[in-house]
């Protein structure tokens, strides 16, 4: 899994299946529920720590599932299709309302599972309508219910279902324009250091109501630069946790852990991680 995770870390998983088209997936799923099999869905891979010891079951990767259509202001995209990807044919359809999303590592399923959010935007601000596949193993499309939504929270991060994919509501773009905002959002994620060491990104999620961002709390915390194993905090960005090719997934949680102390310890706030553990932890 280390091959298909951002944080490259992680073990073997017992099976890996990379459908080619919609028909395979909802073949794959229902096997493993007619039959116990546990099973996962991979999408781009970026907000995950997988076990040192792997996965045990079967592993779903979506990357071939990337179809996107338009019509009018409207753009479905299937739930494999890498974010770049459908931002950059947003751009190129001179429809607005993607370009935040630009470079952000992660497919579109994995992005309206957790809501993504960044640059004041998020997912759910542009969703007309989810398919999924149900526990009976239905096809739905659910329309958009802002009730269910919140601040990196999505009504399907509690239940055992599959994102197909979404209708996504742009508005009229000028090309150009859209190109220059991509630009300084790509160039900014570089300045923060998003890509010098695998890292999935923000390792904590901002919590409004602690006053600062995770990062600068992180700072203020003096907790810069420490490291467990071969994990560590960033130079760089406080909120910002790293492999230094040497780590393991048991030394990034182990690292988690302690942050969350330290700033528990020192400001009373307890620090909730975006990045989700999967696979076998023993």
């Amino acid at each position: 899994m280390t091959l298909h995770s951002s944080l490259k870390l992680g073990g073997p998983a017992d099976y890996f299946c990379r459908p080619k088209n919609r028909d395979e997936l909802l073949l794959l799923v229902k096997i493993c529920r007619d039959n116990d099999i546990p099973w996962m869905i991979l999408g781009g891979g970026a907000n995950i720590l997988v076990a040192d010891r792997g996965i045990r079951g079967l592993v779903i990767h979506t990357a071939d599932l990337n179809r996107i259509e338009r019509h009018g202001n409207t753009m479905i995209v299937e739930a494999g299709c890498d974010v770049s990807q459908a931002s950059l044919f947003a751009m190129n359809h001179e429809l607005q309302g993607l370009q935040w999303i630009y470079r952000m590592p992660g497919s579109l399923g994995g992005a309206i599972w957790m809501n993504a959010r960044c640059y004041g935007s998020e997912i759910s601000q542009i969703l007309q309508w989810v398919e999924i596949l149900t526990t009976q193993g239905k096809i739905e499309r659910q329309p958009f219910d802002p009730g269910q939504w919140a601040y990196k929270k999505s009504p399907y991060q509690q239940q055992d279902l599959v994102i197909l994919g979404a209708a996504l509501t742009l508005g009229p773009g000028d090309k150009k324009t859209l190109q220059w905002e991509m630009k300084e959002i790509e160039a900014d994620r570089i300045h923060k250091g998003h890509f010098k060491k695998p890292s999935a990104g923000s390792t904590f999620k901002n919590d409004r109501t602690f006053g600062a961002p995770s990062g600068k709390i992180i700072d203020l915390c003096g907790l810069r630069g420490i490291s467990q194993g071969g994990a560590a905090v960033s130079s760089w960005h406080g909120n910002i946790l790293i492999n230094q090719d040497s780590a393991t997934s048991a030394d990034f949680l182990a690292l988690i852990k302690k942050v969350q102390q330290e700033v528990l310890d020192q400001k009373g706030f307890l620090l909730e991680p975006e990045v989700l553990t999967v696979g076998d932890w023993g």
